[in-house]
């Protein structure tokens, strides 16, 4: 009986557009730094969010510059890159949050903030990703299709746009919807 309840109420919330998951905003989320340390991402309210799913051997690695020089040009005006290692494609992410944090600074500079390593998508999808791949935007919703896929978050935590790992940290369309965002 109760699994026919659950059954029931879980297909009542998908028929009504409701999830299981209650969170409205990325805000209500704790993750962890790339030192392990925790964050709640309310920590980021009123701030500008490009939420990146990165791996240090891919073919798009090299989004690393654009994505940095997007972060410095916008993060006086409120914007912030979030990255957050996955290893869900190719094994394209194999290495320790220690060794992930010492390539993305020697190889690329990064200043922005770095996050522990996580799984994007399967049974083992982090939270914060199954909010991000679930929320309603004009683009596309359902399973990331490999690295570097972005998420552009406003600043009331809600998801506003995201964009493909063909679409480079340096498109107009990109930058366009950033500006955008931060003139809210």
């Amino acid at each position: 009986m109760k699994n026919t309840l659950l059954l029931f109420l879980s297909a009542a919330l998908l028929f009504t557009g409701t999830s299981l998951n209650a969170e409205d905003s990325v805000h209500e989320f704790k993750v962890k730094n790339i030192e392990g340390k925790d964050v709640d991402l309310s920590e980021y309210k009123g701030k500008v969010l490009l939420i990146v799913n990165v791996a240090s051997k891919c073919g798009a690695t090299k989004q690393y510059d654009p994505l940095q020089a997007l972060y410095a040009k916008y993060e006086d005006k409120g914007l912030v890159v979030l990255g957050f290692p996955a290893n869900n494609f190719g094994g394209q992410e194999p290495g320790t949050e220690k060794e992930i944090a010492e390539f993305c600074s020697t190889k690329y500079s990064v200043e922005f903030p770095m996050f522990s390593k996580v799984s994007v998508k399967g049974d083992d999808k982090a939270p914060l990703f199954g909010y991000l791949t679930g929320a309603e935007n004009p683009d596309k919703q359902g399973d990331i299709g490999w690295n570097f896929e972005k998420f552009l978050i406003g600043k009331d935590g809600k998801l506003i746009r995201r964009f493909a790992t063909k679409v480079d940290p340096s498109d107009a369309d990109l930058v366009a919807a950033v500006e955008a965002a931060l003139a809210e």
